[in-house]
């Protein structure tokens, strides 16, 4: 079967499955971009048009044929940090990338894996063109309606966000930033964004994680949600207090599925949604017949996707040719 003919022959879900899995699927393996290593351990990986950027920093960026690594030298946290932050704000005001226009002074960690501690931190704008695994929290705000079942609240975006303006999105959502816990994020962005009362957090579901590895224009996007269900009662209508969403809608089950696979919401939201309409049956392998490659498409192998054992060897940082 050729590659046309298999797409056409994918149910839309798939086919929204593969965009926001396109990194993953396409990029990953073609060779255009090399392991971003720091202090021996890969933490990323870094597209040709970064790399010739980087090119202008080798006080602080070695550019090899085989990978890019952040000058050893700089021997803990604080000064890694302070060095990459000095040329991120170099490249923003060079107007270098369009991702450094949504510079938010707000700074994501840097890790070998989720539970290791943090490597150095950076702007969350900046993190995509290292791709940097990034850490987020949603909330599936949804009632059972008597009348039309499962429903679940959906925002419009405010057209000032510096990312995916005017766009539909999940109810809550938000990065996890440096001195934040989960459930803090969870609490913080419910409250700022959705005006969710304390006696309703309490209600708050862990319904586990979704990971997805994207890629726009701005740069590359492994991402990982942590997602909690919250079910509201059927006389609360969330209000937006932090001027970052323009408004709500009670969406039916049917219509959440229809606006995901819309040009209207943003890609890397529906994972989120997708994963709630499949936790709770509305989707199942009785009525999408791509159910399992789907499922397999919401929980990307993020934390073991950049392989480590080959860049530090006593000591050394070495090429792997697998990459």
């Amino acid at each position: 079967m050729s590659v046309d003919t298999e797409s056409s022959s994918m149910s839309r879900l798939l086919k929204l499955a593969h965009t926001f899995n396109c990194f993953y699927l396409s990029g990953l393996n073609s060779g255009q971009c090399r392991p971003f290593i720091v202090e021996g351990f890969q933490v990323g990986l870094i597209r040709p048009d970064v790399m010739k950027q980087l090119l202008r920093y080798p006080e602080v960026f070695r550019v090899t044929s085989d990978y890019v690594e952040l000058n050893p030298a700089f021997r803990d946290y604080e000064e890694r940090t302070a060095r990459v932050d000095h040329v991120l704000r170099e490249l923003r005001g060079d107007h270098a990338f369009i991702a450094l226009k949504g510079w938010r002074d707000e700074c994501y960690e840097v890790k070998v894996k989720f539970h290791t501690e943090s490597l150095l931190r950076m702007d969350r704008s900046a993190t995509c063109l290292f791709g940097i695994r990034n850490y987020g929290v949603d909330i599936n705000g949804y009632v059972r309606h008597p009348k039309l079942g499962l429903c679940m609240w959906l925002q419009q975006r405010s057209s000032t966000k510096q990312t995916w303006p005017d766009k539909w999105d999940n109810m809550v959502g938000g990065g996890l930033s440096v001195g934040h816990s989960i459930l803090e994020t969870a609490h913080k962005e419910a409250m700022e964004e959705a005006s969710i009362p304390t006696d309703l957090l309490n209600n708050l579901i862990s319904a586990g994680c979704v990971s997805f590895y994207f890629e726009s224009e701005r740069g590359l996007f492994p991402n990982t949600e942590f997602v909690f269900d919250l079910e509201l009662p059927l006389e609360f209508v969330p209000q937006n207090a932090d001027g970052e969403v323009q408004k709500f809608e009670l969406l039916t089950a049917q219509q959440c599925v229809e606006r995901i696979l819309s040009p209207e919401f943003k890609t890397t939201s529906a994972p989120v949604t997708l994963d709630f309409l499949i936790r709770h049956g509305f989707i199942s392998a009785e009525n999408e017949p791509y159910y399992n490659m789907i499922m397999e498409l919401l929980h990307v192998p993020l934390q073991n996707i950049y392989n480590n054992q080959s860049f530090k060897e006593n000591g050394q940082v070495i090429t792997n040719s697998n990459v």
